[in-house]
């Protein structure tokens, strides 16, 4: 799950709007689905320790 850095909404990374290729470079950014702001990919460190951790961690 991604917290957009603007509005505080929870998405699933697949929820979201993949990069939108206005820079002409191959983007990883996820746009928010209720407010469009770019947020950065988890990086996958991260996405490990949730699974290890649990949900709430």
């Amino acid at each position: 799950m991604i917290r957009c850095g603007y509005c505080g909404h929870e998405f699933a990374e697949e929820e979201g709007i993949k990069g939108c290729g206005k820079c002409g470079k191959p983007c990883r950014s996820v746009r928010c689905p209720r407010c469009f702001y770019e947020n950065p990919p988890e990086p996958a460190v991260v996405k490990k320790l949730k699974k290890v951790f649990g949900k709430n961690s």
